[in-house]
């Protein structure tokens, strides 16, 4: 069958537990893959979860099946597996589409009726449409500690989506980002380590309630997106390891599929089943779920033989690379683009050793996009430093524009950043609470105004102090406090902005996109640079300050003559800085600066960025000079 040869990719459809009529009788049809069992048998509430249960018949290629009228929609269900070597086990049906709620993992008897979906004109839009070519601001949610309700439960995606989805809409984000969704026992683990990839995780909510929550973001012109993890799985005995006693989803050598630094099993993604396994999971929840987007986490898990220090052999070309997930990830990326060709693939991987991004034929793993690791871990080095130390640092905020078009990169400011004693965003800062909220305002900035999309974390919008805690809710309490208040403002102003200017998201993936008026300003620490959008006419010039000095009367040079009108300033008083009104209207004279015929002067406020729009220039093509 397609599922053994690593060709059905939707497995999901055949495979598990599903409701039929047979010889006019209703009941269920169960099919489960344990290709080294002895024998595979049905226990459950049905039958009061004695042994052996209802017996499987073995069909071809290891698939075992049985149609029977005895469970009833909503009982729980398990298998009884009798492993190779004689052993039973009780093991959980890796297609279920529904778990009982953790820590219990019984799979619940129940098909999920077809959704009837009215966000046509959400996907009509998008099917006609270049993505790298529209706005991407992501705000990135844990389900569970997003906010809880006062007796300290966790919110539910029915919470979610009658709290969140506003709350989306009110600051301005594109799309929301969720960390797995997918079925797993252990809140813990955040959901990266998983049992059901078809099922909607119950601590959640039921998965009618996720598709409403999808259909709620689309009518309010919100994407969805969210993580996966193909390259590990939880090694929970009862789930998938070692699932008929043998290596069945792992691979054979037990270094390759052993993960001691996550606790977890490797899937063997060379083995075709696995493959149809896994791809039929991401289509699983692209067609159930309307998903505008998967994130692939750990890729590097998955490409490089030596991740994490791991003992490992050179591949036959004699090198580190991780064939068989290279493959995976490359046939994973060419199935999901010829169903959905609007679906954004994102990777989470944190080497340049690998194309990630573009064209299959090009040699990449056919990723639209990737997370920019090196700039998030240089530019916060650079915000955590003494301004007097950031003279001689300045290329850690440039470097990134050397390497831009290497990759179609998103800028994460992610969940990864603000746990395990890294602090918040906001405690990264240099200096006083002040200090920290007027840096934290010009690292929001530098991100919207750098190429590339956008990511951050809940909670960073306002600046939360302490750090994020998976078993906690937010700490909304902290929007009391007026400089909290005033960064949410900002935060939700800075999103605004950037929907609204088409120079920093139409031509991202270009050279042209951006231009350096002056980057080595080392003495003043401050950058200048241009963002264009397609048209002459559509771009912004930006003057970052990364010290406590305020600079007056600084020079910018300019490409065009004409007036530049301030249209944001981050030390306004209304975002918790000190400025009461903005700087006057900018004209330029013919003083020439750098490579400019013209230049104009303004004020650069401490710490602060200004984004200056032209207002009224001539758009003549100036001489540059030498």
């Amino acid at each position: 069958m397609n599922f053994i040869s690593g060709k059905n990719f939707k497995a999901y459809q055949v495979m598990g537990a599903h409701q039929v009529e047979k010889n006019g009788e209703n009941g269920f049809v169960f099919r489960v893959w344990a290709p080294k069992a002895q024998q595979v048998s049905l226990v459950g509430e049905f039958n009061q979860w004695q042994q052996p249960g209802l017996p499987l018949h073995k069909e071809t290629a290891g698939v075992w099946s049985l149609f029977t009228t005895q469970p009833q929609t909503g009982q729980l269900y398990k298998y009884n597996i009798k492993q190779a070597n004689g052993r039973e086990f009780f093991k959980i049906d890796p297609f279920a589409q529904r778990f009982e709620k953790r820590p219990q993992d019984a799979a619940i008897l129940g098909d999920l009726k077809p959704h009837k979906w009215h966000d046509g004109l959400w996907r009509g839009r998008h099917k006609r449409s270049n993505y790298f070519e529209r706005p991407l601001n992501i705000y990135e949610v844990h389900a569970s500690s997003w906010k809880q309700h006062t007796d300290g439960t966790s919110y539910t995606i029915k919470d979610l989506t009658r709290e969140l989805v506003p709350y989306l809409k009110k600051m301005n984000y594109s799309h929301v980002e969720f960390m797995p969704l997918m079925e797993h026992p252990l809140g813990a683990s955040w959901g990266y380590q998983l049992i059901g990839y078809f099922a909607f995780c119950s601590y959640y909510g039921t998965p009618e309630d996720f598709q409403d929550f999808v259909e709620a973001c689309h009518a309010a012109n919100i994407g969805v997106l969210v993580d996966w993890v193909p390259g590990h799985f939880c090694r929970n005995a009862d789930t998938l390891p070692y699932y008929d006693g043998t290596p069945t989803f792992e691979y054979q050598d037990y270094q390759r599929a052993d993960n001691p630094g996550w606790g977890t099993l490797n899937f063997d993604l060379a083995k075709p089943a696995v493959q149809s396994f896994l791809i039929s999971s991401v289509m699983y929840w692209l067609e159930t779920f309307h998903l505008d987007g998967i994130r692939v986490d750990a890729v590097s898990n998955m490409i490089y033989l030596d991740y994490g220090g791991r003992p490992w052999k050179p591949n036959k070309d004699g090198t580190n690379r991780d064939l068989a997930g290279w493959h995976f990830l490359r046939k994973l990326n060419q199935e999901v683009k010829a169903a959905y060709p609007q679906v954004l693939m994102m990777a989470e991987e944190s080497t340049a050793d690998t194309k990630v991004t573009g064209m299959l034929a090009d040699n990449s793993l056919g990723f639209d996009y990737k997370w920019n690791m090196g700039w998030m871990n240089d530019v916060l080095q650079f915000f955590e430093m003494d301004p007097i130390y950031r003279k001689d640092n300045l290329n850690l905020l440039t470097f990134s524009w050397m390497y831009r078009q290497s990759e179609n990169f998103i800028l994460p400011l992610s969940h990864d950043e603000v746990v395990h004693g890294k602090k918040s965003l906001m405690h990264k800062m240099w200096g006083d609470r002040y200090r920290q909220f007027a840096q934290l305002r010009t690292l929001y900035t530098y991100q919207m105004v750098h190429p590339g999309k956008k990511l951050l974390f809940m909670g960073s919008e306002w600046g939360q102090f302490l750090e994020w805690k998976y078993d906690h809710g937010l700490e909304w309490v902290d929007l009391n406090d007026q400089f909290n208040r005033k960064m949410q403002l900002f935060t939700q102003t800075l999103n605004e902005f950037y929907l609204k200017n088409r120079a920093l998201w139409e031509i991202d993936d270009q050279e042209k996109s951006l231009e350096v008026i002056d980057a080595d300003n080392t003495a003043e620490t401050v950058l200048t640079f241009i963002r264009h959008g397609k048209r002459k006419k559509d771009f912004l010039v930006i003057a970052m300050n990364f010290t406590p000095i305020e600079r007056r009367n600084f020079r910018v040079g300019v490409p065009y003559a004409g007036s530049y009108q301030e249209v944001l300033n981050t030390e306004m008083k209304e975002f918790g800085g000190t400025w009461v009104r903005h700087n006057d209207l900018s004209r330029t004279t013919k003083i020439p600066f750098k490579q400019y015929q013209y230049s104009l002067t303004t004020t650069l406020p401490a710490f602060g960025t200004l984004i200056l729009q032209p207002q009224k220039i001539t758009l003549r093509k100036q001489r540059k000079f030498k």
